[in-house]
């Protein structure tokens, strides 16, 4: 959801890409009186010629449509509470359950030491070691904020329906702007872990533009072609010793400290 953890904006162009993918319709609302503090996310006015015209009060929505095999899929997008967000979660899991909710996957991307130059890899926050193995993920113990994916992930988990969060590994000096590989990376583990069909090929093209851009960019300064080949470095000795997908450059407690300062705004 808006507002949480996204670098490189991945889960929302992998979003928008799924959206745009298949036909939804709108299901459900939660209030946004109930759950959003208006003055940090503001409405928006819509003013024609000096004539005020509506106002648009963003708030969480519940999406249901098909892919083209027609398997069900059902979309949760908005902003993410400000409020209750127990009783959020709760009535969410609670709609999956009557749905027949068979996976709930969240989306999201951090920064981290990768070169945009290699494929975009995933980590995880599964609800089994199973789920967690398949997408691949940072081995061992860290502790990170939560968003309220994680919550809804969670009392789902507890209703009994299986749920993992797809996380992008973005390169740290892409976090803050587009880096459309990762959002594919997004896409293509979302149709691995839930056999959905995806149309991909738009977003592939634009992926490779958009490695050619930051090509360009890294190109100008000899220090920034300096760190990617340092990083490229350690990339193929990570893929030397391990087995290429689940394998990390950075240990946890770096992938901690690089979070920790990308929600302060330093990366």
């Amino acid at each position: 959801m808006e507002g949480w953890i996204d670098a490189g904006f991945a889960a929302a162009t992998a979003m928008s890409t799924l959206l745009g993918s298949m036909h939804t319709e709108l299901l459900a609302t939660f209030s946004a009186d109930e759950l959003i503090d208006h003055r940090a996310r503001r409405p928006r006015l819509r003013i024609d010629d000096g004539v005020r015209g509506a106002i648009t009060f963003a708030e969480p929505q519940l999406l249901v449509g098909t892919d083209r095999l027609g398997s069900g899929v059902a979309f949760l997008v908005g902003p993410e509470p400000d409020y209750r967000w127990r009783s959020f979660s709760a009535e969410v899991a609670g709609l999956a359950l009557e749905l027949g909710v068979r996976l709930v996957v969240g989306l999201g991307g951090f920064p981290t030491g990768t070169p945009h130059t290699r494929a975009v890899r995933l980590a995880s926050t599964a609800s089994s070691s199973e789920l967690a193995r398949k997408v691949g993920f940072v081995p061992g113990a860290l502790e990170v904020p939560a968003g309220i994916g994680e919550v809804i992930a969670a009392g789902c988990s507890e209703l009994g329906m299986p749920s993992v969060g797809l996380w992008a590994r973005v390169p740290h000096y892409v976090s803050a702007m587009p880096f459309p590989a990762a959002a594919l990376a997004l896409v293509d583990g979302l149709a691995n872990v839930s056999g959905l069909v995806i149309d991909t090929d738009d977003l592939r093209e634009t992926a490779e533009a958009g490695k050619r851009r930051v090509d360009e960019l890294i190109a100008e300064s000899a220090e920034h072609v300096e760190m990617v080949r340092q990083l490229e470095q350690q990339a193929n000795e990570s893929d030397v010793e391990g087995d290429g997908f689940g394998a990390e450059i950075p240990s946890g407690e770096e992938i901690a400290a690089e979070l920790e300062r990308y929600l302060r705004g330093e990366v």
